[in-house]
């Protein structure tokens, strides 16, 4: 009889890896950071274990939005207190915080759980294509 594989702790050999994001579809980046992150490659991947590896995405703020996203999508925060929904578009959230952008398309496509949170560790996200990752010895990742 065959018995069901579940990877532990000992099991798991982490790479790291290095997403350049300058002129890129931010949908393809984040799906592709979100599959390294999560290990589904990985012929080792259980469901309920964090076996993914660790994503460096540079440059950030050249990542493209396609249609017209960057004025009509919409990012919804709320602070908890009376007024204080704030509403930001690509647009100025790129201007502000630019990392953030590729931060909330990635951690939409994990789960929203412990294990998820675990797994958003995991993600570097730097605006320029500069990080202080070098020492790991990352290796680069085409997105097409």
């Amino acid at each position: 009889m065959m018995k069901t594989f579940s990877a532990k702790a000992e099991d798991i050999s982490r790479e790291w890896y290095v997403i350049d994001a300058a002129d890129q579809i931010l949908g393809h980046v984040a799906e592709k950071a979100a599959c390294l992150l999560r290990g589904k490659g990985k012929p080792i991947f259980t469901p309920h274990v964090d076996t993914g590896d660790f994503v460096v995405v540079i440059n950030a703020d050249k990542v493209r939005l396609s249609g017209r996203k960057e004025q009509q999508k919409i990012y919804h925060r709320y602070s908890g207190y009376v007024g204080g929904h704030h509403q930001d578009t690509p647009e100025t959230l790129r201007q502000k915080a630019p990392e953030r952008l590729v931060e909330f398309a990635v951690q939409g496509m994990i789960p929203r759980n412990r294990l998820g949170r675990q797994i958003a560790k995991k993600l570097k996200v730097y605006p320029t294509s500069e990080h202080p990752h070098e020492a790991q010895n990352p290796k680069t990742i085409s997105v097409s």
